[in-house]
């Protein structure tokens, strides 16, 4: 594509070069590009890309894309440079025209909101399978076109660029629907910019994401997520959330559906039946009453049900759609049960907030016989507010705490297991506090029973840890293979 045609709807500052190249490929990454190629030099958080200019040339990029305070005195020859005011919004616009602007040709569903987002994606995409759709989703643990995994992914909503790139490819592979998980940052960041919504889900909000990398205040936080309501002519959310309360009012030139539980909406739960495997409940909608059974535990997974089947229904979706797709589903690293020789009952769970934490112990507990152990930490760089109240939630509400390491980041990892502390120690004595994840795992298998449950909320489905901007593998699920391998091998020489 010529990159004149690509810049169509671009708004140059100021230019050098020939705009009728022939553009192969785009992108804001140099080592990833290959000759022919529209280099964004993005100035992120860390890391500048005008210092990537080089790299990307010698990658074969024939034009670079700069910001509007770059010394255009520094061009290399030969190669066309387009000097813009807002480079992200650039690269989301080029992105979309250069892939032929695919979600023109798709029905794609956003979903937002602080819990739920992952997991209401996997509902909505079993429920609208179940009604014949083919599907595709983007989200943070991978990329699906049905039950093909095309990558897997390791932040919440990928680049622009990358977004419409996999877009296109549901357009060729005759997706109907493609479901995005969204992210704050994402609106931020212009990351969905160029991409038309049919419909959109807010889930919630809750205190989480606070801090100076991220959103200065609460607010900020929810106007970030809000905007992608902005852009949708149909919008899902729930009654019982203080701050999705306010969309109707907020937004009224779109179709809004309500859901919830504990307020009166369109769509309601009541009667809820949890167990320690699944939660039966009655779905209220059309002045008609259904019992629907999600395959995961806890009254907020009837919230992202009801989520799911809200904006589901828009689709055509059917109360048969919603029990065979609900009745199945399953999401890895939510509430995930963790199969192992020893007989324990241990759930991997990606909680990382006090209300998620909170709903999930608060789930696994009336149905626990021995103890709940929780085996957890929270990730560094992030609001350390939340950390002495998700100590006292955890002292209150699990039997025994071992505290760990997370996403430590680039701060110490005891300075924040010690902001745990304060608030955990007013709850109780019961706790210990381990550095090395893996050592604070095999604590915990090694002191419980078959009557206890095993909880470790926080990494879900990330498969690395992160310490000091260096992402190293890690996956919960061989590490509790490999320590219960070690003990069983362990009994066996004893005896």
């Amino acid at each position: 594509m010529k990159l004149s045609e690509i810049l169509k709807d671009v708004e140059i500052l100021e230019k050098q070069g020939d705009l009728e190249l022939e553009i192969t490929n785009l992108g804001s990454d140099s080592r990833k590009l290959s000759y022919g190629a529209l280099f964004f030099a993005i100035k992120g958080f860390t890391l500048d890309g005008t210092k990537y200019i080089d790299s990307s040339i010698n990658n074969g990029a024939v034009a670079v894309v700069v910001e509007n305070d770059f010394n255009m005195e520094n061009c290399k020859d030969g190669i066309t440079y387009i000097k813009v005011q807002d480079i992200r919004y650039c690269l989301a616009i080029c992105a979309s025209e250069f892939y032929g602007n695919p979600s023109k040709k798709l029905k794609v569903i956003g979903v937002t909101g602080t819990k739920g987002k992952t997991t209401s994606t996997f509902m909505i995409k079993s429920i609208l399978e179940k009604h014949g759709y083919k599907v595709g989703l983007i989200g943070s643990i991978a990329v699906y076109i049905g039950n093909e995994e095309l990558e897997i992914t390791d932040r919440t909503t990928p680049e622009s660029f990358v977004i419409q790139k996999y877009l296109a490819k549901m357009v060729e592979e005759n997706v109907d629907i493609a479901i995005l998980e969204v992210s704050s940052q994402a609106m931020v960041l212009n990351r969905v910019t160029g991409i038309e919504f049919d419909a959109t889900l807010f889930t919630n909000l809750t205190e989480d994401h606070i801090s100076p990398k991220e959103h200065k205040d609460m607010e900020d936080y929810f106007n970030a997520k809000l905007s992608l309501m902005k852009i949708s002519p149909y919008i899902v959310t729930t009654a019982d959330n203080s701050y999705t309360a306010r969309i109707p009012k907020l937004i009224t030139n779109s179709k809004i559906c309500i859901f919830g539980i504990d307020n009166k909406s369109e769509i309601m739960a009541k009667n809820l039946r949890p167990t320690n495997s699944n939660t039966t409940f009655t779905l209220l909608k059309n002045e008609k009453e259904d019992d629907i059974t999600v395959s995961i535990p806890g009254e907020y997974m009837v919230m992202n049900a009801l989520g799911a089947i809200s904006i589901s229904s828009y689709f055509g979706a059917t109360v048969e759609d919603f029990k065979k797709g609900l009745s199945d589903v399953k999401v890895f690293g939510r509430s995930e049960m963790v199969p192992n020789k020893l007989g324990l009952t241990i759930m991997i769970d990606y909680a990382h907030t006090p209300s998620s934490l909170e709903s999930i112990l608060k789930t696994v507990k009336p149905y626990t016989k021995g103890r709940v152990i929780c085996t957890w930490g929270v990730g560094g760089d992030r609001d350390a507010k939340k950390r002495p109240i998700m100590g006292e939630i955890s002292g209150r509400l699990a039997d025994y705490t071992v505290l760990t390491s997370d996403q430590v980041r680039t701060e110490e990892p005891i300075k924040i297991l010690r902001e745990i502390e304060t608030g955990l120690k007013e709850e109780t004595n019961q706790y210990s506090i381990i550095l090395n994840r893996t050592e604070a795992i095999r604590f915990a298998i090694k002191m419980a029973n078959p009557d206890d449950i095993i909880v470790i909320p926080g990494l879900g489905n990330d498969l690395y840890i992160e310490y000091n901007n260096v992402k190293y593998p890690y996956d919960e699920r061989v590490v509790i293979h490999d320590i219960i391998e070690e003990i069983l091998e362990n009994k066996n020489k004893i005896f």
